[in-house]
């Protein structure tokens, strides 16, 4: 099942115990609180439910949602 952007934003909300209207497309997400513990864990979560094999590094280049829908293919 492909990544949808709203499973992405509601899985990154998760991790940073925000609602997912509040996380925005183009601020980073370092703001939020994302640190390499919860993009290690958001990696493993789009690993195991969508099959996306990504290196946690090129998330962490790119903190913000819209780069990161681009880069895992998000649609919708």
């Amino acid at each position: 099942m492909a990544l949808t952007l709203e499973q992405l934003r509601a899985d990154i909300a998760d991790v940073l115990g925000e609602s997912p209207e509040d996380i925005p497309d183009d601020e980073n997400l370092v703001d939020y609180g994302l640190d390499s513990v919860r993009l290690m864990v958001l990696v493993g979560r789009w690993r195991d439910a969508h099959g996306l094999d990504v290196a946690v590094t090129d998330l962490a280049e790119r903190p913000a949602v819209e780069e990161w829908a681009a880069l895992l293919g998000a649609t919708g």
